[in-house]
């Protein structure tokens, strides 16, 4: 049985999540707080597996109380975030802090929409239950994975879901300004989360980092991150790649869908191409990673042991399409020997950082 606390200032919102997780066979709801400072002394007389975090409270908000509760006991934190760009904002602080993922909130007093985030609460509890922090180191190894030497790869696609802003974080922060090749990004997020992300990792990296539109032209030194709602691709045009961004296929279970983004990377650049799938649960990512594999292509793993949830990553490893293998702290340096060519001048269009 999981045991999950659930934190909000809204009694609507505690007996609103509380119905919901108890639902559940396999969850028991073993206390609500109405803010952090309840929120510390629960989990120290309780032990949840599992905290539910609303951000915006009283005497103590949800951030601060993410921080304590990793400094002191540390377990996952979910965080119950409103779909907006300040809601966005204060949840990758939360999941900077040390919360492993969110739920948007998306039901109010007038509108019971219950139905669309009831499995994706349950769903998100049971899966970082079965997992404490992740084993990261205090900074990146400079080191690659054994194995993986220079391949001239000119474009990276990473395919992410749940534990994945952090993740993604702190790869983008150790890699030089300089890096050779553009790099796209598949994070499983609702489109007003996508936007903040992208700010938030152009803030933290040398890179230039922006939320992907279509036409964009690609370059050496840009990440694009895929608008949440709708799939990112990449498309040749003349001697260059672009961005490709759009609705279809509108049936797909993830927009942005990793094996979307894979698979148009594994049919524009074949062999010269390499894809990272990273924490996440499900197996979005596997059948563009067999595509980029059988047009010759470089496929990454993130390793069980440094995963949030080890879902994606397990899927291609189980299906034997991986070249390595990676701890999250050795991904940087493998993307930088993966994409050892000479050097061309990075992205001109960031605007400075101060």
């Amino acid at each position: 049985m999981i045991r999950v606390l659930v934190v909000d200032d809204s009694a609507f919102m505690r007996k609103a999540l509380a119905t919901m997780l108890a639902g559940d066979p396999e969850i028991e709801v073993i206390g609500t707080a109405r803010n952090g400072e309840e929120a510390l002394e629960l989990v120290r007389q309780l032990d949840p597996d599992v905290v539910t975090m609303d951000v915006d409270m009283p005497v103590m908000d949800g951030i601060s109380a993410v921080r304590r509760i990793m400094a002191e006991t540390p377990r996952p934190i979910l965080m119950v975030s409103s779909l907006t760009r300040e809601g966005a904002e204060e949840t990758l602080a939360a999941m900077e802090a040390g919360a492993v993922d969110f739920i948007p909130k998306a039901l109010s007093r007038v509108s019971l929409e219950i139905v669309h985030i009831e499995a994706e609460l349950r769903a998100k509890v049971k899966a970082v239950a079965r997992r404490r922090a992740p084993k990261v180191s205090a900074a990146p190894r400079p080191a690659p994975a054994p194995g993986i030497g220079p391949k001239g790869v000119e474009l990276i696609a990473i395919g992410v879901s749940t534990g994945g802003p952090p993740a993604v974080q702190r790869i983008l922060a150790a890699l030089p300004a300089h890096f050779p090749v553009p790099i796209l990004i598949a994070q499983h997020m609702p489109r007003a989360f996508t936007g903040p992300f992208a700010q938030r990792l152009d803030a933290t990296s040398a890179l230039t980092v922006r939320e992907a539109e279509d036409g964009m032209p690609l370059a050496p030194g840009l990440v694009l991150v895929g608008p949440g709602g709708l799939h990112l691709r990449v498309r040749r045009q003349g001697l260059g790649l672009h961005a490709e961004v759009g609705q279809e296929p509108q049936d797909a279970l993830y927009k942005p869908s990793a094996t979307e983004l894979i698979a148009s990377v594994a049919r524009t650049c074949a062999g010269r191409a390499a894809a990272l799938i990273m924490t996440g649960m499900g197996s979005d990512g596997l059948e563009g990673a067999r595509r980029l594999k059988a047009a010759g292509g470089v496929v990454l793993a993130q390793s069980e042991a440094t995963c949030t949830v080890y879902g994606m990553p397990k899927a291609v490893v189980d299906a034997g399409l991986t070249d390595a293998v990676v701890d999250l702290d050795a991904i940087a340096a493998t993307l930088i020997q993966l994409a050892d060519t000479p050097r061309r001048e990075p992205y001109q269009g960031r605007n400075a950082h101060g």
